[in-house]
């Protein structure tokens, strides 16, 4: 076992919920009650989740992890297993020990057993997980529109119809989800690198539930849905708002957790009604991919207050499969030589080829390197949101041979912004 040799690695199954939020409350505080937490819709999967305990004292988790079994993540042209490392917790009473790299290090032979050749999280501190190999492969904006705020006009808007509904899971829980997993595929013949969906039902659950306790304050769940002539849905948004009388009047916001559209036109419908909601002032929305349509039709961007940080994180575990699985947007032939100090069989040199829009052909070899990067910068360009040009520039990638790098950067790119739009 990879952990320290006084404690013990264990799977940790359903009946150890209360355990696991226990630890959860020392390494992410919150003002909830361990019970109000262990009452709320899991989102783990049970098979996936381990501790780490002290030898002897069973009943104690000192360190926790688990893995969302995504098969269907998509990365530039392709959907591919990926195992989602989530939850990962170490109690502070023992921390500095090796638990944290232990429950890593065990998180990748568990991916590579489920034959899962990338790993991904979302970092809660974003200086940790680069040490293992992770690299920040996407980005997001988040946006604070005024009311009102001017759109530029899309035709086809007229005949689309927008209705206001309560949340009710069970009304409208599938619907969402498809819409949700469409987008994914958007545009046709491209997709969206890194639009994790709900795949497993402990998320569809967690997600579709709108418990008061993580409510923050806020009204229960609205609904708004975009329909065509057809009735049709075309697009969905789920929000909550909040208000205060102030002495010039209502000050009201749009909390908007999710706003999908599957065209152009229902975008801007939906957007425009968000915008005019009556007795608010402004719309706030968080985790969009930089390139959202909405972030297109404002016609004051700025006036939103753009907000950059990152989204997902990539690790590649079984490089030559990686590689493979996901396409290219231009004609490469390039020699790599990578180094990952926690996996030594993705080190050495490796020849990548392919034609455009094409998959891979990634064999060893004994050829002079092209380029030298670490396992790292590799799972940072792996969505083709980060190119590796930026990175060379960065002095993160050594360039031995210059013109090998313009056609790579521009291989591993890929023509839409990778991101997620939910945390998870």
């Amino acid at each position: 076992m990879p952990v320290p040799e006084s404690y013990r690695l264990t799977p940790v199954g359903h009946d150890r919920l209360e355990d696991v939020v226990r630890l959860d409350v020392w390494a992410f505080p919150t003002e909830r009650s361990v019970e109000a937490l262990r009452d709320l819709p899991s989102p783990l999967s049970w098979d996936r989740t381990y501790g780490v305990a002290p030898v002897g004292e069973d009943e104690l988790l000192a360190g926790f992890h688990g893995a969302y079994p995504l098969r269907a993540y998509p990365v530039p042209g392709a959907e591919v297993s990926c195992g989602w490392l989530t939850w990962v917790g170490v109690h502070p009473g023992h921390r500095r020990r090796g638990i944290l790299r232990g429950m890593i290090e065990h998180h990748f032979a568990d991916c590579l057993a489920h034959g899962e050749a990338i790993s991904g999280l979302m970092a809660a501190e974003t200086p940790i997980y680069g040490r293992f190999g992770y690299g920040m492969a996407s980005t997001q904006v988040s946006l604070t529109i005024p009311r009102g705020a001017a759109l530029r006009p899309v035709p086809g808007t007229a005949g689309l119809e927008v209705a206001l509904e309560e949340w009710d899971a069970a009304a409208h829980g599938d619907l969402v989800a498809a819409l949700h997993r469409d987008y994914a595929r958007l545009p046709d013949g491209l997709g969206r690198p890194g639009w994790a969906t709900r795949e497993t039902p402990e998320q569809r659950r967690a997600r579709d539930a709108d418990p008061a306790a993580l409510r923050g304050g806020k009204e229960s769940l609205r609904l708004l849905l975009v329909r065509d002539e057809t009735d049709t849905v075309l697009a969905y948004a789920t929000f909550r708002r909040t208000m205060s009388w102030e002495r010039a009047g209502a000050e009201g916001t749009v909390h908007v957790r999710e706003a999908v559209a599957l065209t152009a036109a229902a975008a801007h419908r939906m957007w425009s009604v968000l915008l005019d909601l009556d007795l608010t002032t402004r719309v706030q929305v968080p985790n969009l991919p930089v390139d959202d349509p909405i972030v297109t039709l404002l016609v004051d961007l700025r006036g939103a207050a753009p907000d950059y940080q990152d989204n997902s994180w990539l690790r590649i575990v079984d490089l030559p499969a990686a590689l493979a699985q996901r396409r290219y947007a231009g004609d490469v032939d390039v020699v790599l030589e990578v180094t990952d100090a926690m996996l030594p069989a993705n080190a050495g040199r490796w020849r990548v080829r392919a034609t455009a829009w094409g998959h891979a052909e990634v064999l060893r070899t004994d050829d002079d390197a092209d380029l030298a990067l670490d396992i790292r910068e590799l799972g940072a360009a792996h969505l083709g949101a980060v190119s590796l040009s930026s990175l060379a520039q960065a002095g993160l990638i050594d360039v031995r041979t210059p013109a090998a790098l313009p056609a790579a950067s521009a291989a591993w790119s890929w023509p839409v912004a990778a991101g997620a739009n939910w945390v998870f």
